[in-house]
């Protein structure tokens, strides 16, 4: 057992890069958040999927990372998650990987058998009746049915994870790695009394966990703003704050133990609402922001001109053109506007500006379009298959690309959320 075992500090983000090339950009962001005052803990997140799309491996995505932190100076803590995996997943990951974002959202709703379910019922008792919250204004009200219910529902879920975590700890060892554990991506989200359950079990299956990715309410669509009632958001988000220092406190989990906002690009709408509450009350946050660093590498393109924005136009045709394969796996996560997709012929006819304009994410900008965002967001697997092409251009516009990716991440994403900047 790791006798320091590590700890993610209290404001993290999860940055993704899909082909390994924009990590110095990435760690620079969070380099002005520190020369501010405040450290924000990069976190290389890529999943099984995205590497299986591309062609790449984890080792990839740690070598990019750690080249970024040598060459960049980085002296404060860095890691690199295993994202989305699951038990048929997670071995590729357990060489190159220090963080675990495990992902059960397919258990949720299978039945754990029914003796484990009793057990777990009479273990908790104060989870029936009145339970009482610091910093939840009324108590939260469980009887035996609606707890059994509860526990019916997440149980096996938990147990998996448990199962994933023990896979992780057997050859990592306990305490040389940060677990988290991801329900976001199921139909319904998850009520405050229920994540107060889900971590009840948590703690009894002895998983560390140092975050947890609850669904909210709203949509959290891939590279788009959040849609949903931000007033209910602020409830729920609070909540659940409430819920997980009571957690900590009651049942023994990581004092450092934070929410994790997935899909937490661009959501401009409720990053005020995420840094009041955590700055009221002292939480931390995780914000993974995944895919936004690609569309910064074809908005770097476009904006470069030339054979780059060309090959920006040739992406969107071909994007276009495959567009319900491209969308199929993502469906839950992105809401297209077929007829708000310009043709490729007229994009084809665009200049720079035209097309940064509909691709960068600025609500302002009338040319803005967030149906060809998502797209495009989808679309990475088209520029994979164009592979050295592809790439090359990257190099080749290095500098463009980086700005881009820099001030995206910092001035979009760190500054409104753990900085209180607000443009």
């Amino acid at each position: 057992m790791s006798r320091h075992p590590l700890q993610l500090e209290r404001f993290s983000i999860g940055v993704g890069d899909r082909f390994s090339h924009q990590a110095k950009a990435q760690l620079s962001a969070c380099i002005l958040a520190f020369e501010q005052g405040v450290e924000v803990v990069p976190v290389w997140n890529k999943s099984n999927r995205e590497h299986t799309i591309i062609g790449s491996g984890p080792n990839e995505t740690r070598a990019a990372a750690d080249e970024a932190v040598k060459s960049l100076h980085w002296m404060r803590p860095y890691f690199c998650d295993a994202d989305h995996i699951n038990l048929s997943t997670v071995d590729r990951f357990l060489h190159a990987c220090d963080f675990y974002t495990i992902d059960v959202a397919d258990s949720i709703g299978k039945l754990a058998e029914p003796d484990a379910i009793e057990a777990f019922i009479q273990r908790h008792p104060e989870l029936t009746g009145a339970i009482q919250i610091e910093g939840i204004e009324t108590a939260l009200h469980l009887d035996e049915p609606s707890l059994r219910a509860i526990t019916s529902k997440y149980l096996a879920a938990v147990m998996a994870a448990a199962e994933i975590y023990k896979k992780i700890a057997h050859h990592k060892g306990i305490g040389n790695f940060v677990a988290e554990v991801s329900m976001d991506e199921t139909d319904a989200p998850q009520t405050p009394v229920e994540l107060l359950v889900i971590l009840a079990a948590i703690a009894d299956a002895k998983i560390p966990i140092q975050t947890i990715a609850p669904k909210f309410t709203g949509r959290f669509n891939k590279g788009v703003d959040y849609e949903g009632d931000v007033a209910k958001f602020r409830e729920e988000f609070s909540h659940d704050v409430a819920a997980i220092a009571h957690a900590v406190k009651h049942y023994g989990l990581p004092e450092n133990l934070k929410l994790s906002v997935h899909s937490g690009s661009d959501k401009f709408s409720i990053y005020r609402v995420i840094h009041e509450i955590v700055s009221e009350t002292k939480a931390g946050v995780h914000l993974k922001t995944a895919g936004t660093t690609w569309l910064e590498e074809l908005i770097g393109l476009a904006e470069a001109g030339g054979d780059g924005l060309e090959l920006a136009k040739e992406i969107y045709a071909q994007a276009y053109d495959h567009r319900e394969e491209l969308c199929a796996p993502y469906a839950s996560v992105i809401a297209i506007q077929v007829d708000k997709l310009p043709a490729p012929s007229a994009v084809d006819a665009w200049n720079s500006e035209q097309f940064t304009s509909a691709l960068r994410h600025d609500p302002k900008n009338s040319a803005y379009n967030s149906s060809l965002r998502q797209l495009l967001h989808v679309g990475f697997k088209i520029a994979a298959k164009m592979g050295p092409r592809y790439l090359d251009l990257l190099k080749a516009n290095e500098t463009i690309i980086a700005k881009n990716v820099t001030e995206n991440l910092y001035k979009r994403h760190i500054a409104p959320v753990f900085l209180g900047k607000f443009a």
